[in-house]
């Protein structure tokens, strides 16, 4: 596995959550342990159980894309173009006739744009098929973000985009992070959107039995009684560079990925095998990858949903991947507070691991208040902690049995 001709260093991330619109002011509030929990807005309440939902607050499109971009782009669109904004304007990165065709642009999302999918079939239903948007096609396609954004940048490299669930932004910056050691290309825009918001997707998380019903201090990962995700969107987005490109011109060096481990379950659709073992070799292969050793690691981005059976099994799959030294370890589910945000939930986690490097502070687990007796490691209760972090895992598993972990490393010369 050690042919690593290129090492792969994160030069820009940009994010847009249910804790603010930019990276400062995610990273701010979920170190200050704030909750992106509120009520229905997107959609109506209706019959819904879930108690809530984390939704991108006061987000304006048309101010962010103006009018004309802002109506051609679903939600899910809209959002992986702010992040990515920001993720580009950060790295400073130009792309030009010189160095296009060795750029490219790996994004995940789980479903794509089905808010304009259902809206669409309203206007079907309601005003006929001569009513219907002739930008309709692009907007639902889950990879038209990906199509959208490389014309945005002009970027002419590959621009795959992957769809493995709760999984599929971890994947995206996985397979970018591997295109760029293997010398394929010099840099990638990765990362992932989402935004499931609309009464068929939450409603199906309900019906799945997978959702919590409380209104406030919820999500509870790890907590003895939590009792489910919370819905939520938003976007996150990394620019990645060989070293050498970054070096060349002088850019910024934020972190560095040095692994990734990629598995299935082939158990169950939904659940995730018994005792996490699918998780805990999608750790092992990452760390393999890494040329790391299970007490190398500082600090887990817990997948972290709060449904009774991950997190049970996720702990498992520390323990049983790091054996002693998972209670060594701070570990975090940053999903406490910004909700489960499907495909765009591990580019997120990716760019909170790479700020809680470059900080050295673990983010907290908020609403933890009764320890789970089979949930025994250190979740960073409650309360951000100072703490050196030298390498960080991102854990990321997904419906469908998909898991995939990332390992992030302090960039040292």
């Amino acid at each position: 596995m050690h042919n690593h001709h290129h090492r792969v260093v994160i030069t820009g991330t940009g994010l847009i959550t249910p804790l603010g619109h930019n990276v400062p002011d995610s990273w701010a509030a979920a170190l200050a342990g704030k909750s992106g929990l509120g009520d229905f807005t997107l959609i109506e309440r209706g019959e819904h159980a879930s108690g809530g939902v984390c939704e991108v607050k006061d987000f304006d499109p048309v101010e962010y894309l103006g009018k004309r971009d802002a109506r051609r782009r679903d939600r899910y669109q809209q959002l992986a173009t702010v992040a990515a904004n920001e993720a580009m304007g950060q790295s400073g990165l130009g792309i030009n006739d010189d160095n296009r065709e060795r750029i490219g642009i790996y994004l995940g999302t789980g479903v794509g744009g089905i808010q304009t999918l259902v809206e669409q079939e309203h206007v079907v239903i309601e005003e006929g098929l001569r009513r219907l948007s002739p930008f309709g096609i692009t907007m639902i396609m889950p990879n038209g973000a990906g199509g959208m954004l490389a014309i945005d940048y002009g970027i002419h490299g590959p621009s795959p985009t992957i769809t493995t669930a709760c999984a599929a932004g971890a994947d995206a910056i996985g397979h970018a992070f591997r295109a760029i050691r293997r010398g394929e290309l010099d840099a990638v825009l990765s990362g992932g959107a989402e935004s499931v918001i609309t009464s068929v997707a939450v409603g199906g998380f309900e019906r799945a039995g997978a959702t919590s019903s409380k209104s406030s201090g919820t999500p509870q990962p790890f907590d003895k009684n939590r009792d489910g995700l919370i819905v939520g969107e938003g976007a996150g987005m990394v620019v990645l560079e060989s070293l050498e490109h970054a070096r060349a011109r002088g850019a910024p060096i934020l972190g560095e990925i040095v692994g990734y481990g990629q598995t299935t379950d082939a158990y169950h659709i939904t659940a995730p095998a018994e005792g996490g073992v699918g998780a805990a070799r999608a750790i092992r292969q990452a760390l393999a990858d890494a040329g790391l050793r299970p007490e190398d690691v500082d600090y887990i981005s817990a997948h972290g949903t709060a449904t009774p059976l991950n997190d049970l099994y996720e702990t498992m799959a520390i323990k049983s991947a790091l054996g002693e030294h998972a209670y060594n370890l701070a570990i975090s589910s940053t999903k406490s507070m910004t909700g489960h945000i499907m495909g765009a939930t591990g580019a997120i986690e990716s760019v909170f691991c790479t700020l809680a490097i470059r900080d050295q502070m673990a983010p907290p687990t908020i609403n933890y208040e009764t320890p789970d007796p089979d949930c025994d490691l250190d979740y960073v209760p409650n309360e951000a902690r100072p703490r050196r972090i030298r390498v960080a895992l991102n854990n990321a598993f997904g419906f469908g049995g998909h898991n995939a972990v990332l390992v992030f490393k302090e960039f040292v010369e």
